[in-house]
């Protein structure tokens, strides 16, 4: 009897020190074959940029393909539930951005909790959205729609890319913050939005830089503020909305990589080492900088800590906005 629990003893500390062994040397092989990154959104935007400039640079230092699979659908629903239910091995991931913390609130029900399902990895590239004005409406400043908008409460439309999207939320940020009443009116896309903003059908919105700066460049539009915390390196002499007027106002369009939870820890710690390496290259900046974004890498805690407090803040934002799902 002693001698059988003694071989028992002896196999469970065996296989035990096999495991130490054989997760680091996983680790150290990874990845061993090519790597998906589901991207929730459509391709050709904001997120879509950076996630293929990352895949591009992962493929060429790790030595293994890193292809870049869109999935859109149920805003970004369908893509991040696909990588929250995939086997937590590294090569399954996802990249994602700002609307994969405010999609939850927009929905009765959704099969993953955003925050606690996956293992951050690291915050990527953020940039800001722009206030823009139709040079119709006639203010030059922030503190001047302001003041027009309390002069004339519900009279100022301001358009979006859809309810419940980001330039939705963070124009209702700005009118909740603000203390003022200005009237959402929610399109099909940004394309459309920013025609009819040219157009001077509706005289506000709150584009990303990339579909803005060309337009304001014209004389289209006119910029009274960016809505992150400092000033946009491509718009240097537009204030932040903070400093104009609206102390404490940030929003940020965010992009970052997230893996299924349970992946191991020295695989988080391999891509993060990666993608930070990249990060500081003059051209993967320049490249970013070019998508509208700007390189803003963290640790992975940082990140985890960044999602949550994101999360919070847009949860809040869309039960005061009454937004909800189309």
């Amino acid at each position: 009897m002693r001698n059988k629990i003694s071989q028992l003893l002896f196999a469970v500390s065996a296989l035990s020190m096999l495991l130490c062994w054989v997760a680091p040397v996983s680790a150290q092989t990874y990845p061993s074959r090519p790597v998906r990154i589901i991207i929730p959104l459509s391709s050709g935007g904001t997120t879509d940029v950076p996630g293929r400039i990352v895949a591009q640079r992962l493929s060429e230092s790790l030595g293994q393909q890193f292809f870049v699979e869109n999935r859109p659908g149920a805003g970004g629903i369908i893509g991040a539930d696909a990588v929250a239910k995939a086997k937590p091995d590294g090569y399954t991931l996802l990249l994602t951005a700002t609307p994969h913390v405010i999609t939850p609130g927009l929905y009765k029900s959704i099969p993953y909790n955003a925050v606690n399902d996956f293992a951050p990895v690291t915050r990527i590239a953020s940039g800001p959205y722009v206030l823009v004005v139709h040079p119709s409406l006639g203010v030059n400043s922030i503190r001047e729609l302001v003041a027009l908008a309390k002069a004339q409460p519900g009279k100022i439309d301001f358009a979006s890319s859809g309810n419940g999207s980001a330039q939705h939320l963070v124009g209702a940020l700005f009118a909740s913050m603000a203390g003022v009443n200005i009237n959402h009116v929610p399109y099909k896309g940004s394309g459309p939005a920013t025609a009819d903003m040219i157009s001077g059908i509706v005289k506000l919105g709150f584009p990303g830089t990339p579909i803005a700066i060309p337009h304001i460049k014209a004389g289209r539009l006119k910029a009274l503020g960016v809505t992150t915390s400092r000033r946009s390196a491509q718009l240097p002499d537009v204030p932040t909305i903070a400093e104009a007027g609206v102390p404490g106002y940030e929003a940020i369009v965010w992009v970052g990589l997230l893996a299924p939870l349970a992946t191991p820890r020295e695989i988080i710690n391999r891509l993060n080492n990666e993608i930070v390496k990249m990060l500081r290259l003059p051209e993967i900046e320049q490249l970013l900088q070019s998508s509208g974004v700007d390189p803003t890498p963290t640790t992975p805690e940082e990140f985890g800590a960044y999602v949550k407090s994101e999360f919070d803040k847009w949860q809040k934002v869309v039960k005061e906005s009454g937004a909800t799902a189309n």
